[in-house]
């Protein structure tokens, strides 16, 4: 048996071409495997669990499939859908993990994150995910009509996407220290993460032990998982 990996697929009804490639992938791949693990941004936004949006019913459905199905689904918030909540996991059949879970496979203890919360370097992003990430905050915006969260989550991608033009790469990749910090105080030695979109396989150095640090892809221009099995680790791409 096989266990998946995957982030970053931003499905938005503006890209059906990555929601047919993820259906795919449900049916040929994750439909076979013990577990999927799902390391968030898995939507361009999510506003809410009352998203009624066909593509918001659509891919609840396509993952209560694979939970009937079998396989173990879990979901890890990120930045885009960091909103998602019990509601979303009672009907997709995902069980929601905490920010940073370890799990343990071939013997092996393994962090998982989304990945935001390394880019230490970022600091006007870092502000912003503290702000987001409150309680309070999300209790006042989830109180919004639901066109207005809409609304202003098009904003924020906008906002975004003008921020990012005017950083450098290095600002927005993760910050060395953080990966070491976080890898040590939860005591591994192989972190698995996505949201920076530079699918790689680092090894290095961490307290006088060999330490992996495996990045999942973005799913725009190729699709990406990450798949264990007997054999070992396999970061693969593939045609959308």
């Amino acid at each position: 048996m096989s266990v998946l990996f995957i982030s970053d697929l931003h499905l938005d009804a503006n890209r059906p071409e990555a929601t047919r490639a993820f259906h795919r992938f449900l049916d040929q791949r994750a439909a076979s495997a013990e577990a999927l693990y799902v390391l968030g941004d898995l939507f361009e936004a999510w506003v809410g669990d009352d998203d009624d949006s066909p593509l918001a019913q659509e891919i609840i459905a396509a993952l209560a499939q694979l939970a009937a199905g079998g396989a173990s689904v879990f979901f890890t918030r990120g930045n885009r859908d960091f909103l998602a909540g019990e509601e979303f996991a009672r009907r997709s059949g995902v069980r929601l993990l905490k920010e940073t879970s370890v799990i343990e496979i071939g013997g092996e203890r393994v962090l998982l994150m989304h990945g935001d919360s390394l880019c230490a370097d970022d600091t006007d992003y870092q502000e912003f995910r503290a702000m987001v990430r409150d309680p309070g905050w999300q209790a006042q915006f989830l109180a919004l009509p639901l066109m207005a969260r809409r609304a202003l989550a098009a904003q924020a991608r906008d906002a975004s996407r003008v921020s990012t033009r005017g950083k450098p790469m290095e600002i927005m990749d993760v910050n060395a220290a953080a990966v070491a910090e976080a890898m040590r105080s939860h005591g591994v030695r192989r972190l698995i993460h996505g949201h920076t979109h530079r699918p790689a396989v680092h090894e290095f150095n961490l307290d006088g032990e060999r330490a992996t640090r495996m990045v999942l892809g973005d799913w725009f221009r190729r699709g990406w998982a990450l798949e264990w099995d007997e054999a070992g680790f396999r970061l693969e791409a593939f045609d959308l």
